[in-house]
């Protein structure tokens, strides 16, 4: 770490998808020294597993691409891949990062070419897909991975495959000799960008996620649009392959529940009511949606969407709390059982596929925060004066959507050069 960087005016950004990101690009192109950690090999978070974003239903590779434009041209901005915050000591101003860096097994002479892969045998779940297909032990992230480059699965490290590897490497970009290490840096600010993931929907048990191959989440359906996922794009029942053209969605699941999430996250009415268009984008005339709703939360600007997605006659709205799921083995379709509360009318409706619109929880456990921060009873960060200079970023501080992310990380970066700024002596 070069010594314009390893100061007390300079700003750590903990977290690389779309809020830290945004954080670290505002920070440094104001003319702050910044570092972005991100625990995996690439920065983009969940939006770079998004197929499209509401309302506009544009793609976010556009903005991903103008993002990672800013980031390779700011001299101001480190990145660290595999790195991830252990500790951090000190007061406002003042800060040391004790941070730790895992081996990716390739250096910065890779040039993606992918030739490692093509030799290495052994597989393991894609995490990028939500496991919903293999990847190989040699891999690139996805297709717009930044960096660039190749990581080697640990788990092959020490195989035959790894040498294999290694061998086929023109470039001698790959170093089966890298170790995990740690190192401290000094700062004088922390935007914490950790982000949210999607609630464990084997956990709501009456849905049968576990049970039933053509029960999914949410996030597994946006990856089956993507032409680079796991079905190439295409809406197919996990069970046997064949179109899903009747799809149902089920609302808060596991969320506004004692049981599980108490929390609204925000974002799962508007998901579904954006997924319900890709049923008909591949389908048209022949696809058909049910969104099985408690309330639905279009507010503002999202209500003419809603308006659009209501007005279609092909996507019916059930008001209810779904009961339970079952399954017809005969077809593999799923039936979801329930009562209308709208006329109060018992339902056992098939589908040939449910999408459950799981709630969001932020990635990181309440007591296993590395630094001292205050939690709400949802675990989200709160703004509190406790917090010195770690100021939460995105959905590490509330469940929001990419636009409220963006503003809530552009918003902890002034506040991180504020604290710097008064290190520095600009300020008073």
């Amino acid at each position: 770490m070069s010594d314009a960087v390893a100061t007390n005016q300079s700003i750590l950004v903990v977290g690389g998808g779309i809020s830290g990101m945004t954080a670290a690009l505002e920070a440094a192109e104001c003319g702050k020294q910044v570092v972005l950690v991100e625990k995996n090999p690439s920065v983009g978070g969940r939006v770079s597993q998004l197929y499209k974003y509401f309302p506009k239903l544009c793609f976010p590779t556009c903005g991903m691409e103008i993002n990672l434009r800013r980031m390779r041209a700011n001299r101001n901005l480190r990145l660290m891949t595999q790195t991830e915050l252990v500790s951090l000591g000190g007061s406002p101003g003042d800060y040391t990062a004790t941070l730790r860096v895992t081996p990716r097994y390739v250096n910065e002479s890779c040039t993606a070419c992918g030739e490692c892969a093509k030799v290495v045998e052994a597989e393991f779940d894609d995490e990028f897909n939500y496991g919903l297909k293999k990847r190989k032990g040699a891999y690139l992230p996805f297709n717009m991975a930044y960096p660039s480059r190749y990581v080697l699965d640990s788990r092959i490290i020490g195989s035959e495959d790894a040498q294999r590897a290694m061998a086929a490497c023109k470039y001698d970009a790959i170093d089966l000799d890298m170790q995990e290490h740690t190192f401290e840096l000094h700062v004088g600010a922390v935007v914490w960008a950790t982000g949210w993931r999607p609630y464990d929907a084997s956990r709501i048990q009456p849905y049968g996620y576990d049970r039933f191959a053509n029960v999914i989440t949410s996030v597994e359906f946006e990856r089956m649009m993507d032409p680079f996922g796991p079905t190439g794009g295409k809406l197919l029942r996990p069970s046997d392959g064949k179109p899903a053209k009747d799809v149902a969605f089920i609302q808060c699941a596991g969320s506004r529940d004692r049981n599980h999430l108490k929390h609204c996250s925000r974002i799962c009415c508007m998901a579904s009511l954006k997924q319900s268009t890709y049923v008909r984008e591949q389908f048209g005339d022949e696809g058909r949606v049910s969104i099985y709703y408690i309330d639905i939360r279009a507010i503002d600007r999202f209500e003419d969407f809603y308006a659009r997605v209501k007005a279609d006659g092909n996507v019916r709205f059930i008001k209810s709390k779904v009961a339970s799921i079952t399954g017809d083995r005969a077809t593999d379709n799923v039936i979801l059982n329930g009562v209308n509360t709208e006329g109060y009318h018992r339902y056992s409706n098939p589908h040939d596929l449910c999408v459950l619109a799981v709630g969001m929880e932020p990635s990181v456990d309440r007591g296993k925060f590395p630094v001292e921060v205050v939690v709400d009873q949802n675990g989200f960060i709160e703004a509190a004066p406790g917090n010195g200079a770690v100021f939460a970023a995105g959905c590490s501080s509330d469940a929001l959507d990419v636009n409220r992310s963006v503003q809530s990380a552009t918003a902890a970066a002034l506040r991180a050069i504020q604290v710097v700024n008064r290190v520095a002596g600009v300020e008073g």
